[in-house]
């Protein structure tokens, strides 16, 4: 392994503090990210899984990422095959391996990873031997597209469910268990899919006839959470990079689901109900972190920390706790209406604040269900320059269900607004120069939604309205940003398709495709013919409005989410109705009784 020949060493050492080492496992389980090192250190999940399974004296859990194309070279020219960090153990000896899968556009890193790891890409063609390949994260609320490169998927939180299957597991192989026994045994834990069980059938029109199980697995696979989140254990020794990650800092996850129920956020639908931890458990986190680590940020996580109940004292108590230590404390994820202690954050150092209006227009807004105003935009971002906050990030999204150009020329209303807000502030109270990104994404229809139904407008539609954008807010200190259309299409394809993408996949990364989320080695291209060869018209998954009769190729994934609610939702879009927040009234959404603890009576 010649590591002074490839950018970034530190990527493959290993060794780094905090690492686990054991011996004499039962159940060796690899967790994969397909990304680079940097960005896969950066999510909280791989952490927390990391903590819990080597928490089980009979697990051991090793870190595998995504090399970069330089060691890739390196690796295919000498024959080595794909290792984790702790140990250099090769991915095809283990038990497990297991893949976040948090993006559609990191699929071909799978199958790339897969290939090196010297594991046969399709579950169909591996044998006694080869690890069970499992697949877990946002993107299993529509696992379909991906369902032929996996052998199970965990539905839903995968701290119970992994410490199960792990269990199931090594009872299986001290049972001499065949590997179909094993798929079939792992198929009986509640929030385990095995797509090999389940045959679909299509009709003449393309879309899906049925959907049926076979072997004893269960018509529905139901969405796995934990009722009881306060008191469960979370992350206290993280390990630490020898180099920057994306997300440099220590990271306590607050709260999980949200209340707010935009109807564009597949998070904020299939990670309901709403649940806290407690104060005093987060504070024995950070201080645990802190201590076992150096960092001098402290990031408070969670969809909407703002609605956190208890936000204000658990700030209060954190920066007087670590103020001494130059230790900071920011909240990445913040309502608009939820920003109340601007200045509280900046007292020990003064940091960039970032807000989602997502819309232009109060119309736009409402039909989205943001439920926030132009004017607590506007108070919210002069309290953070009042505060001394000078770097604003300002996230849109475009083509939302819709949209007229109207909606389009309100963002950049909006941000000139939020702009002149800065200007309106006495020289003598600014924290410095103003910063300002504006950042339009482009709407991707999601599984789980009120907009599951809807079609993602066409790329040069998209690309109209980027343009315009890109030319009008061309201001002093602001920066436009946005997402490549090609991109966001390939992503609505991937996040709304079925099992017969397998195979363009397939044919794809043959042809080369990885690390399709990066700019730099993105091809739609390889796309387009992947799609040709297999007779496969990718707008029929993008670009097409879908019947709420239609059998989506989701609907055995129970996301405990009520069809019905969502179908009310879409209907209230398309009238610009709002509904309130969960914490206000609640919406029926058909989670009440099954762990949501929300204050309310039942909506209609």
């Amino acid at each position: 392994m010649r590591l002074t020949e490839v950018e970034k060493p530190a990527r493959y050492t290993g060794g780094e503090w905090n690492s686990v080492y054991k011996a004499g496992a039962e159940i060796n389980f690899a967790l994969c990210f397909p990304d680079v090192y940097e960005v896969g250190m950066s999510n909280l999940a791989i952490h927390i899984l990391y903590e819990i399974l080597n928490g089980v004296q009979t697990v051991y859990a090793q870190r595998a990422f995504c090399p970069w194309a330089d060691k890739i070279e390196q690796m295919r020219a000498a024959g080595e095959k794909l290792c984790t960090l702790e140990k250099q153990q090769p991915l095809h000896t283990f038990d497990i391996v297991g893949f976040n899968l948090s993006y559609e556009m990191c699929y071909s890193n799978v199958l790339l990873m897969l290939d090196l790891g010297n594991i046969p890409l399709l579950s169909k063609d591996r044998g006694e031997n080869d690890p069970v390949v499992v697949g877990g994260g946002a993107c299993t609320v529509n696992p379909e597209p991906v369902a032929a490169f996996f052998d199970a998927f965990v539905i839903g939180e995968g701290e119970e469910t992994a410490i199960e299957m792990c269990a199931c597991l090594s009872d299986c192989k001290k049972a001499g268990a065949a590997r179909g026994e094993i798929l079939r045994a792992l198929a009986g834990i509640h929030g385990v899919y095995v797509p090999s069980l389940y045959e679909v059938e299509y009709a003449e029109n393309g879309t899906i006839r049925t959907i049926a199980p076979k072997d004893g697995a269960p018509v529905k696979v139901r969405r796995r959470f934990a009722e009881v989140f306060d008191g469960m254990p979370g992350i206290m020794r993280p390990v630490v990079p020898y180099i920057g990650t994306v997300h440099d800092r220590c990271t306590l996850e607050i709260m999980r689901g949200c209340a707010n129920g935009c109807r564009f956020c597949q998070a904020g639908y299939v990670t309901r109900p709403v649940r806290e931890r407690c104060v005093e458990d987060v504070m024995k986190q950070a201080e645990s972190v802190i201590a076992a680590t150096g960092y001098d940020e402290i990031s408070l996580c969670s969809l909407s920390s703002g609605d956190y109940s208890h936000i204000r004292e658990l700030i209060e108590r954190l920066i007087a706790g670590f103020e001494k230590k130059r230790v900071s404390v920011s909240l990445p994820s913040l309502r608009v209406d939820s920003f109340h202690f601007a200045k509280q954050l900046q007292q020990v150092r003064k940091t960039g604040l970032t807000f989602a209006p997502e819309a232009g227009t109060q119309r736009l807004r409402d039909v989205i269900n943001k439920n926030i105003t132009e004017e607590d935009i506007l108070d919210t971002a002069r309290r953070a320059f009042e505060s001394g906050a000078a770097t604003v990030k300002l996230y849109f999204m475009i083509g939302l269900p819709t949209e007229t150009m109207e909606d389009i020329e309100g963002i950049v209303a909006l941000v000139r607004a939020v702009r002149e807000e800065f200007y309106n502030i006495p020289k003598h109270m600014r924290g410095g120069s103003l910063s300002m990104t504006a950042s339009a994404s482009c709407f991707v229809p999601k599984a789980g939604t009120a907009f599951q139904w809807e079609a993602q407008e066409d790329m040069e539609s998209l690309r109209e309205k980027q343009r315009y954008l890109k030319k009008n807010l061309t201001m002093r200190n602001v920066r436009f940003q946005y997402h490549d259309a090609r991109l966001s299409f390939l992503e609505a394809v991937f996040a709304n398709g079925d099992r017969r993408l397998s195979e363009a996949l397939f044919a794809a990364c043959k042809a080369g495709a990885m690390f399709d989320a990066w700019q730099d080695h993105f091809s739609f291209s390889r796309y387009e013919n992947a799609f040709a060869e297999c007779g496969i018209d990718p707008a029929f998954y993008a670009n097409r409005v879908r019947t709420v009769d239609e059998r989506l190729p989701w609907d055995h994934i129970d996301s405990l989410i009520d069809k019905a609610y969502l179908l009310r939702e879409k209907d209230r879009a398309i009238r610009a109705q709002t509904t309130p927040s969960c914490a206000e009234k609640c919406a029926g959404c058909g989670l009440q009784g099954k762990g949501c603890r929300m204050h309310g009576t039942e909506g209609a």
